[in-house]
């Protein structure tokens, strides 16, 4: 029992050295990357530039009917 409590607790202690040694990017320049990430994939987003209605998997079905 002492056995598992000693391999979890250097568990515990492990986490904190392995997070401090990662590198770490200011948020500034995750924000300036993001950004000019999404200004450049802005093209090719449909969310901003619309789905054609001839690929839309979504649009109304087109009823056809004989009279």
């Amino acid at each position: 029992m002492a056995a598992k409590f000693v391999a979890a607790m250097k568990k515990v202690v492990q986490q904190p050295r392995l997070e401090a040694g990662l590198n770490r990017v200011k948020v500034s320049q995750a924000a300036a990357d993001l950004k000019q990430f999404c200004l450049q994939n802005a093209q090719h987003n449909p969310l901003l530039t619309g789905v054609s209605s001839s690929t839309n998997p979504f649009r109304p079905q087109k009823v056809c009917s004989f009279l």
